[in-house]
């Protein structure tokens, strides 16, 4: 069975058991009917998932591996903060007229800095020392920016990856990549496996690009939450039969990072669940 599957039952039923109420404070976010949305929360959530031993994605409903991975793209490959630079829409109540989510995301990977050695953008950055200095302890990407705060329509919710390098002496001589990703907040229905798909798959881009082999994603989340009127919907999900994790590769012929496209994603024998229709989604 999934071990992605394991984890989320377990993390939500840990939220839904042992998690504190946000109901009667003050809160941001609001449902279409205007009325404020509360949560279940747990704080410091520490999720683990080794590539090396399965892809992470749920079997108890679909996740769009294709549109995980165009998203992934479209912040650290094309650099983009403009809707119409991205095919799935889950960005669009947050874009203006033009479709930009204003200084997020891609537009602070894109961000060009200058170095002793050179100008880099943070992506640039990254392929270089994991290539030059790959035992560094410096390499990572940081999309919260606090003086571009006020220009962005949303602040990251994703907004770190850590890369660091360990050597398991593999038989090829391949380097193992691993990650952390920091998230400060996270939507547990509707987010959680979507970015955990995603950041495995950009794990796998980047170790293929640099020659080496994409070992764990430990995904930290500061605060890990159930919406109020998601509650009964994730009781069902949790409650669903668990199947096997599907095979998830890329072409073995891309070793470019910024020559990967959704074509070269390959997923073989993903059975999974139904898909839970109409969530409703805070805003």
């Amino acid at each position: 069975m999934s071990k992605a599957d394991d984890i989320f039952v377990a993390m939500c039923q840990d939220i839904i058991d042992h998690g504190t109420t946000t109901e009667g404070q003050r809160v941001r976010p609001r449902w279409e009917d205007g009325a404020s949305a509360y949560t279940i929360k747990r704080f410091g959530v520490c999720n683990r998932y080794d590539l090396r031993e399965e892809f992470p994605a749920l079997t108890l409903r679909r996740t769009g591996l294709k549109s995980c991975m165009d998203e992934i793209l479209w912040i650290y490959q094309r650099k983009s903060n403009n809707i119409h630079d991205l095919k799935p829409h889950i960005w669009d109540a947050w874009a203006d007229e033009d479709g930009s989510i204003g200084r997020a995301y891609g537009y602070q990977v894109g961000r060009v800095t200058r170095y002793s050695d050179g100008d880099f953008d943070q992506m640039d950055r990254v392929l270089k020392d994991l290539r030059d200095e790959p035992f560094s302890r410096r390499i990572l990407t940081n999309l919260y920016n606090l003086d571009d705060l006020r220009f962005m329509n949303l602040h990251p919710c994703a907004y770190s990856c850590t890369y660091n390098v360990t050597d398991d002496r593999r038989a090829d001589g391949r380097l193992t990549l691993n990650m952390v990703l920091n998230q400060r907040s996270q939507d547990v229905l509707v987010a959680n496996n979507w970015n955990v798909c995603q950041y495995a798959l950009l794990l796998m881009m980047v170790a293929q690009s640099v020659g080496m082999v994409a070992g764990e994603l430990v995904h930290m989340i500061a605060d890990a939450h159930i919406y109020d009127r998601h509650v009964d919907l994730v009781r069902e999900l949790i409650a669903r039969p668990r199947y096997d994790a599907p095979r998830v590769t890329l072409n073995p012929d891309v070793t470019d990072f910024y020559a990967f496209t959704t074509d070269d994603l390959v997923v073989q024998n993903y059975q999974f669940g139904p898909q839970i229709k109409d969530i409703p989604v805070a805003v």
